[in-house]
């Protein structure tokens, strides 16, 4: 009834139609992140003939939700994603604040030397620093499987779909020779 309804809407056009479900979807998602996550389950993936190996502990409302296909795909594309992209935290929330000082000293040394008006440094440092969390914050990066969207966004959808609170917990990737762990 949801697709007759956005499809109805959006006067029949598909491409409309998915983008207005994926934001209803995401709005429901938002009205049940402060439901309580305990159980869950933690997954893993190994990759590259054994080279970088990936835990990930994603978290739901119910048992019957975390046994379900669509809640370990999810958890598995977290740990594909971990992998393959390497983040170091899972929120912005979680840099260390000396991390995030040391950024903030190089953005503003950068953009002083870029002969930036000083009056603007302040924005220049707050947009790279935004970029900076979008590479090494999980929940921050840009999806591997669809571009077009975070991993915080991928999570929100999949709760959408679920009908749950999903939080991922934390991660933890190990690289052999020990680069890369988190």
């Amino acid at each position: 009834m949801d697709c007759k309804k956005a499809l109805n809407e959006c006067n029949g056009e598909m491409e409309k139609a998915a983008v207005l479900l994926r934001k209803e979807g995401m709005a429901r998602a938002d009205a049940r992140v402060s439901r309580e996550t305990s159980e869950g389950l933690v997954s893993s993936y190994i990759h590259a003939g054994g080279r970088i190996g990936v835990l990930v502990e994603v978290n739901c409302e119910t048992d019957f939700v975390a046994r379900t296909d669509q809640f370990e795909e999810l958890a598995l594309n977290l740990a594909m994603h971990i992998a393959a992209e390497n983040p170091g935290y899972l929120r912005a929330e979680d840099v260390p604040e000396d991390v995030v000082e040391r950024e903030r000293e190089i953005y503003r040394a950068l953009a002083e030397k870029e002969g930036k008006p000083e009056q603007v440094w302040d924005r220049i440092v707050e947009g790279r620093l935004k970029k900076f969390y979008s590479e090494v914050c999980l929940l921050e990066q840009a999806y591997v499987r669809d571009d077009q969207m975070t991993v915080g966004e991928f999570v929100k959808e999949t709760m959408g779909r679920l009908g749950e609170n999903i939080t991922v917990r934390r991660f933890v990737r190990y690289q052999l020779g020990g680069e890369g762990e988190s």
